[in-house]
């Protein structure tokens, strides 16, 4: 069966594809998304919406539901050093001068998702195919053509221009043979949604757990006492097990009653890695089909949201010609930059202090570097800034 032609297609329903076809559905143009699986995903995911990511989710009018649903965390970062009991905290006080939002939002990644998933079914021209798994992909100057199977069988979808946001093992980049360079961790990462009272033993809501053996990432989602949890064990452990180990690390990491209730857990593998290209001819990728980080300070979700801010407006204006196609290919070259050279090598680092500090010199070299941004309000300012160089310039002409 072949589906009625559309403008583009979106290839995942993760936020960085929701998101995508939000904004273009915005901009007046017919949508499809294709989803391999039945629903949104639930697992335990990315959780944390940095500041600059805010003046996107404004334009594109989701905003106010986020930080409804989500909790504000307006204090600052802390870093605990599990086995000296040392905090420091990089406050977000500096953040007053940078944005009219001075926070960054904790909202698990499948409730932000259910919030633009809503936005999007709302408007016309937009549809969500659930169940459906892309098998092949052809193109040519005019158009894309997608294989798909679906619930009732074999489609082929047509469609102006594909974006693939269809997660690390995208189906979309392997089928334009796109290299996918970089490393996967050694490691597998943990994520658990465990309801604990950290805060009645001193915890912030975003905390770094620094120890080489039981470091972890700990904040709180939601106001009903859940937390994040997520923290690192050998590869060579069998995945089978995972929950019959869990108990004992709890029990060495938390900071005074055993008692917890386990809500939900995701074992994963982490990669670095990064797509040779952003765009392939009509075919256009985002989020983690086209980089992949371990997700130590929240930068991989983050680059997702700004391939999307930097993608949409693009993709429109040369869908109704008012931008030539070659600022598809500024885009590629831009988020792919600000990949390599920030988001990747920063979350490397985050993970190496968090979970790998096992000299204690560099351990004491990078805590002293730490102590002098925490009481210095001009650092603190400065690795803001840094930060948020994330963000790539827009291409085209964008209403705020």
């Amino acid at each position: 069966m072949t589906k009625e032609p559309a403008d583009v297609i979106v290839v995942g329903a993760g936020p960085v594809g929701l998101l995508t076809a939000l904004g273009l559905s915005q901009a007046g143009l017919d949508v499809t998304v294709v989803e391999a699986e039945p629903a949104l995903n639930d697992s335990p995911r990315a959780i944390s919406y940095l500041w600059f990511v805010f003046d996107l989710l404004d334009r594109l009018g989701i905003m106010s539901d986020v930080d409804n649903a989500g909790l504000r965390s307006t204090t600052g970062m802390t870093l605990r050093v599990l086995r000296t009991g040392e905090q420091i905290t990089l406050s977000f006080d500096v953040l007053e001068d940078l944005t009219p939002r001075p926070y960054v939002i904790e909202l698990g990644q499948d409730r932000f998702g259910a919030i633009v998933l809503e936005h999007l079914l709302a408007r016309p021209g937009a549809s969500v195919h659930w169940n459906t798994r892309v098998t092949g992909l052809t193109q040519d100057d005019d158009e894309v053509r997608l294989t798909a199977e679906g619930p009732d069988g074999p489609h082929e979808y047509r469609s102006r221009w594909v974006v693939g946001a269809d997660g690390a093992s995208s189906a979309i980049r392997q089928a334009l043979g796109l290299g996918y360079a970089g490393t996967t961790w050694p490691e597998r990462f943990v994520a658990t949604n465990v309801r604990y009272d950290f805060e009645a033993y001193g915890y912030a809501l975003t905390n770094l757990v620094i120890d080489p053996a039981l470091g972890a990432v700990v904040a709180k989602i939601d106001d009903t006492g859940l937390w994040r949890v997520t923290y690192a064990e050998d590869l060579d452990l069998p995945v089978e097990s995972v929950l019959d180990r869990m108990p004992a690390y709890f029990a060495k990491t938390l900071p005074g009653s055993q008692e917890y209730e386990l809500v939900h857990h995701s074992p994963y593998r982490m990669h670095q890695r990064a797509a040779e290209t952003f765009r392939a001819g009509r075919v256009l990728l985002a989020g983690d089909a086209a980089h992949a980080t371990n997700p130590t300070g929240g930068l991989g979700l983050t680059s997702g949201l700004l391939d999307a801010d930097v993608l949409y407006p693009a993709l429109a204006a040369v869908i109704r010609g008012e931008a030539p196609e070659p600022v598809l290919d500024r885009y590629s070259d831009d988020r792919r930059r600000a990949f390599l050279e920030i988001a990747s090598p920063q979350a490397s680092e985050l993970k190496r202090l968090v979970y790998h500090s096992t000299d204690p010199d560099r351990l004491e070299s990078d805590l002293a570097g730490l102590r002098a941004v925490a009481a210095d309000a001009a650092k603190r300012r400065e690795s803001q800034l840094a930060l948020a160089r994330l963000r790539t310039p827009q291409l085209v002409p964008v209403t705020p």
